[in-house]
């Protein structure tokens, strides 16, 4: 269940600072206005809860390999891919060419394999 969390809560921080990457509004104090707009992103909430998911899954991961071996744990990370692919294509507009298709159709693959050992 850790290991899931972690998962989710990567992916959940990749959607978000994919998301607010691609907007254009205003930084949220005037005094900001100077700074690069990459470091503006750093004050937006949803940038701070991208941080924060990024953290809670650090946690969790450190909570799961000390119950779970890492060569088990680890390559379900993989799923990461998985669905921020399948995700980022209805929410960004982003294509899934037959060639990311077929990588990912790879990863599920390595992903059975790795469970079933």
């Amino acid at each position: 269940m850790l290991v899931v969390a972690t998962v989710l809560l990567t992916v959940y921080g990749q959607l978000v600072l994919k998301w607010q990457v691609g907007l254009t509004q205003p930084p949220p104090f005037e005094w900001l206005r100077v700074w690069p707009g990459v470091l503006q992103l750093l004050f937006r909430p949803w940038v701070i809860s991208a941080f924060a998911a990024a953290f809670a899954a650090s946690l969790c991961w450190m909570f799961a390999i000390s119950a779970l071996d890492l060569s088990r744990a680890y390559p379900f990370m993989a799923s990461n891919f998985l669905i921020v692919a399948m995700v980022s294509a209805p929410l960004f507009g982003e294509t899934l060419t037959a060639g990311r298709i077929t990588g990912l159709i790879l990863v599920v693959a390595g992903l059975v394999l790795v469970a079933r050992s």
